[in-house]
């Protein structure tokens, strides 16, 4: 039986189980499920193969590569309303003598478009028992935590090459239907707030999607006009927020994605050292220690394993007497239990000490520069007066790399609310980074300031007072979406700064409170109680802090869950790729179009 999660996963996987596999269901009747690279990553992100075989699949094919014939089975076709997916299925059916399959269940993520419809009507219309879009075009990448798969959304919304072009307009449209995918999925119909300025995009994307979501929901499901809830869905732009995205991060997950390796989630390991096999760990929410200590700081995390893994091994002695490697594996076989235990602590510990060590010798002494810089006051709460002064032992020390010196050049630039031309070029001739100069030029883009105007002064925005609240020296910081997150739930955001695009905004005090001709039907609501929701949207990527501060905002207001998603997840060097990508003419940056 699946754990009672609450998350965005379950809810997905609840969805795509009564929207396919309860529509089509025989007993005892077994089924091919074809899908392809989008459909793939969704189901694995929700469930597993012993999943899939619960609900009588058998065999999981692509629906792009060629395959074996199974005539005298039913397939379903769980795929995106593409013409490559629309085309392998057509190519199934081509003959009904030559037919894969016996026939055909279809199911898009989401709305098909007519063109691809009528080629499917003319083509294998009579193999087709069901065809239906189910509105899911979101991956649940976390409990609490979604992303879009918008190929290059970055570059279309931040390159000046693409600005006032159908490329911008229809990467925003994109982006505005899936969110409404979300929200249907979560069965709300959320105020849309945005955050007014620098940038108009938050705005744009923000009427696109109430525009959506007033279409959606005179048209869902039940063909019923739904009031809006009491919930809120706010979208921010990335440059709102640029201090987070480039800091030394020292909780374990933003810390290992930002120091180590990890590619698709995966983290490639050694237990005997340089000479041991490499092994492979999938850092997933199904790992209930990888979910416990995610957001802990790395200094408690060191302190916990150990411990962890003691308590494993005294559990041993107890049963065994003297610890050996036959003991240890006699053990096994009888509780085989203790085996994924301790594989599962001896990954979290090889990954807390890898990111220890990148830690060590470099990272240490720049968090305290990083974070001087990001809040302007030390460790003692002093003002920092020269904020230059504090950056030249970054520039000056040989064993920092190229992108740990952008990282504190921007930094610094963030801190003064920008810089001269003549200071700018200045830094980027001693530090020798000329060819990545755009890396840090390029955040004009995104309306940070780089070069300082005397006419346009940005005001500083007004943080949330958090002294009392107990940190580590290097990890004083709190990521600004965290002070939105806070102040929406207690109904302190500034309807000026934050306006509504809703003609008719929801009852909002972050409790659940509505009033009755707001209350949405009952249904999934029941089991979330009374509680409300906040969705956040940012254009163009999140952090792992900014994640982080989802969860602890929710934790904190038991009676609010927030929900955060963005077109993709960042870490401090892919997004300084992307923005060094934003300057480059479309042909020589990779667009991928379906």
């Amino acid at each position: 039986m699946a754990p009672a999660v609450r998350g965005l996963k379950s809810l997905v996987w609840q969805k795509l189980k009564s929207a396919i596999f309860d529509d089509c269901r025989k007993e005892d009747e077994w089924k091919i499920i074809l899908l392809d690279d989008y459909t793939t990553k969704l189901l694995s992100l929700c469930c597993k193969m012993t999943d899939l075989l619960a609900e009588g699949i058998t065999v999981v094919e692509n629906v792009y590569k060629n395959r074996e014939p199974v005539p005298h089975m039913k397939a379903i076709y769980f795929i995106t309303p593409t013409k490559k997916s629309v085309d392998g299925l057509i190519d199934d059916f081509i003959s009904r003598s030559s037919s894969r399959y016996k026939a055909a269940y279809v199911y898009f993520t989401d709305f098909c478009p007519d063109n691809l419809f009528n080629k499917i009507k003319s083509s294998c219309s009579k193999s087709i028992r069901r065809c239906k879009e189910i509105n899911i075009s979101f991956f649940p990448y976390e409990s609490q935590v979604f992303t879009l798969n918008v190929p290059d959304a970055f570059y279309r919304c931040y390159s000046p090459t693409l600005e006032k072009t159908k490329d911008k307009d229809a990467v925003m449209e994109t982006m505005a239907e899936q969110i409404v995918t979300l929200c249907a999925t979560l069965e709300e119909n959320p105020g849309v707030r945005c955050k007014s300025a620098p940038s108009d995009n938050a705005s744009k994307l923000a009427h696109l999607v109430e525009k959506h979501l007033e279409d959606y929901y005179k048209t869902d499901e039940k063909s019923q006009i739904k009031a809006k809830t009491h919930s809120q869905l706010i979208i921010i732009d990335r440059g709102f927020d640029p201090v987070s995205t480039v800091l030394h991060e020292l909780t374990f997950q933003a810390m290992a994605y930002d120091l180590l390796p990890i590619e698709n989630d995966t983290y490639k390991y050694k237990t005997d050292g340089s000479a041991g096999k490499e092994k492979e760990a999938i850092l997933e929410e199904d790992d209930e220690l990888w979910v416990k200590i995610r957001h802990k700081h790395i200094a408690d995390v060191i302190e916990e394993i150990p411990k962890l893994v003691k308590e494993v091994s005294s559990k041993k002695k107890a049963t065994e007497g003297k610890l050996s490697i036959s003991s240890l594996s006699q053990l096994m076989k009888k509780m085989p239990h203790y085996r994924k235990e301790i594989t599962r602590q001896v990954v979290h510990l090889n990954l807390a000490e890898d990111c220890m060590s990148k830690f060590k010798p470099n990272i240490e002494r720049l968090c305290k520069t990083e974070q001087d810089l990001a809040l302007g006051t030390d460790a003692e709460g002093q003002k920092v007066k020269d904020s230059m002064r504090v950056l030249l032992p970054v520039l000056l020390n040989k064993n920092h790399d190229n992108y740990d010196k952008i990282r504190a050049i921007l930094l610094y630039i963030f801190s003064t609310n920008g810089t001269t031309q003549e200071n700018l070029d200045k830094l980027i001739q001693n530090v020798q980074i000329e060819s990545d100069s755009d890396m840090i030029r390029n955040w004009k883009y995104l309306d940070v300031p780089i070069i300082s105007s005397s006419a346009v002064q940005q005001q500083k925005q007004t943080r949330r007072d958090r002294s009392l609240e107990e940190t580590f020296q290097l990890s004083r910081w709190t990521p600004v979406i965290k002070d939105v997150m806070e102040d929406a739930i207690e109904n302190k955001l500034d309807s000026k700064d934050w306006p509504y695009c809703s003609q008719c905004p929801p009852t909002w005090n972050g409790s659940g409170a509505v009033s009755a001709r707001q209350k949405p039907k009952a249904s999934y609501q029941d089991e979330r109680k009374s509680s409300a929701r906040l969705i956040i949207f940012v254009i163009g990527g999140i952090t792992y802090s900014e994640m982080r501060s989802a969860y602890e905002v929710s934790q904190a207001h038991k009676s609010c869950e927030v929900i955060i998603g963005s077109t993709h997840i960042l870490t401090p060097r892919r997004l300084l790729d992307e923005v060094k990508s934003l300057s480059k003419p479309k042909d020589t940056v990779c667009i991928k179009d379906e």
